[in-house]
């Protein structure tokens, strides 16, 4: 790290404390040649995701798409904005760690509905009816049929 002040590229941590909420570390160093204090901050360099859509269309990851639809699928039950919170979360979390920087919107669907069968079986049904397009009942009673099964 230069020094500001004469350009010294040695200098010496003298505290190194977290900020925002853990997203930053906070160094405070002293240059090694002028002795001039100055501060630095250390942030995770995050790959932007992009995700593909069923057209081919391409735009940036929007964590609160996926809030909006977690939400609408939980709406009048049981489940609070911190496991909805959670969740999407983890999911940003699976896509950070997947080193892609192209995901398709299809990838992300499944990572939510695997999310809302966990978190609560009418909002994933609920979400599948809008994500997959159900036709008609059978293919709705198909769901619900492996659903059941799977609890099995």
């Amino acid at each position: 790290m230069k020094c500001p002040a004469c350009g010294f590229s040695e200098s010496k941590v003298l505290d190194s404390r977290p900020t925002d909420e853990g997203e930053a570390i906070r160094r405070r160093r002293e240059c090694l040649s002028c002795s001039k204090r100055f501060t630095t901050y250390e942030r995770l360099e995050v790959m932007p995701i992009i995700v593909v859509k069923k057209d081919k269309s391409r735009e940036a990851f929007d964590r609160t798409k996926i809030l909006n639809g977690m939400i609408r699928a939980c709406e009048k039950r049981p489940v609070s904005m911190a496991v909805i919170e959670r969740a999407i979360s983890d999911i940003e979390s699976t896509l950070n760690n997947s080193l892609q920087t192209e995901v398709s919107s299809t990838k992300i669907g499944e990572l939510v509905m695997e999310a809302l069968k966990e978190i609560d079986e009418v909002a994933y049904v609920r979400f599948a009816s809008v994500y997959r397009q159900f036709k008609d009942i059978n293919t709705f009673m198909d769901e619900l049929k492996l659903l059941l099964n799977n609890q099995d």
